[in-house]
């Protein structure tokens, strides 16, 4: 019997350090992102959007890209000088934002991460969903830091982040995550941007996708089709959206609906990357 013990313990040791030394290499295989823009790609379109006047603080942001599997493709940020220039917490909320809104899109219908405010409030129709599909922080942040050599984050926003190839997770609220639609009307996964008031967070995210070429969106709660709806009226204990589907204004200088509006003046959806719009 103790020969058994031993022969077991064994056995189990050995699966361990198997799945220590293989476990990165298969949980960061890479996805199959063809279809979608690459780092250098995104990173541009990122780096103009912010570039503008979006409202909010003007910060510098941060993006992430999904296929419609949920596999992040690309994590990217917007300053040219280093990750530390941009909320380190908002990397992984952008994974949450496109995550989310790949998940609760349809071919037929696109609903951003603004949509979703009002729903998820207590009494709305879509209560508790932001506590459904957590994060995978060992996806977030890296489950064996030593044996892919992110020790220190270095790879955060890189090509080779530890997110790539993986699921992250994660439902948010807020304004900031959009679907990405081809020019036939495929959906094809979604891009989340964090950085800024959540308010300025959806309009870069609406100008990244514009410059993307991915915004031929079909059918959407908001006007047009993913946007923001500013309906709400009373505060968060006692508040009322019209549409279901609102998202309160952010407070940041001026008018969060102003400022929304003039963004998607100058891009309207499916306009294409060549526009002008960014």
């Amino acid at each position: 019997m103790r020969i058994q013990q031993n022969v077991f313990y064994s056995l189990t040791l050995s699966s361990f350090m198997c799945a220590m030394i293989l476990g990165p290499g298969v949980a960061h295989a890479l996805p199959d992102c063809s279809a979608l823009p690459s780092h250098a790609t995104v990173k541009t379109a990122l780096e103009d959007a912010q570039a503008k006047m979006n409202g909010g603080f003007g910060l510098h942001m941060w993006a992430t890209v999904v296929d419609r599997d949920g596999e992040v493709c690309v994590v990217a940020f917007s300053s040219l000088v280093d990750r530390g220039e941009q909320w380190p917490g908002s990397r992984v909320i952008s994974a949450q934002k496109a995550n989310t809104a790949n998940a609760f899109s349809l071919p037929g219908l696109a609903l951003s991460t603004a949509n979703l405010w009002a729903a998820t409030q207590n009494g709305g129709s879509l209560f508790g969903l932001q506590f459904s599909n957590p994060v995978d922080t060992a996806v977030a942040y890296g489950e064996f830091p030593t044996l892919h050599g992110d020790t220190d984050g270095s790879d955060y926003g890189a090509v080779s982040d530890p997110m790539i190839g993986s699921i992250v997770g994660g439902v948010n609220v807020f304004g900031g995550g959009l679907a990405l639609y081809s020019e036939g009307g495929t959906l094809l996964g979604a891009v989340g941007v964090s950085g800024d008031s959540s308010c300025a967070d959806h309009n870069i995210a609406w100008r990244v996708r514009n410059a993307l070429g991915l915004d031929n969106v079909p059918f959407g709660v908001g006007t047009p089709g993913d946007n923001m709806i500013f309906d709400i009226t009373g505060n968060h204990n006692n508040f009322a959206s019209n549409s279901g589907f609102g998202h309160p204004e952010c407070g940041v200088g001026g008018s969060d609906a102003a400022d929304n509006a003039a963004v998607i003046a100058v891009c309207p959806l499916g306009d294409g990357p060549t526009a002008g719009c960014t």
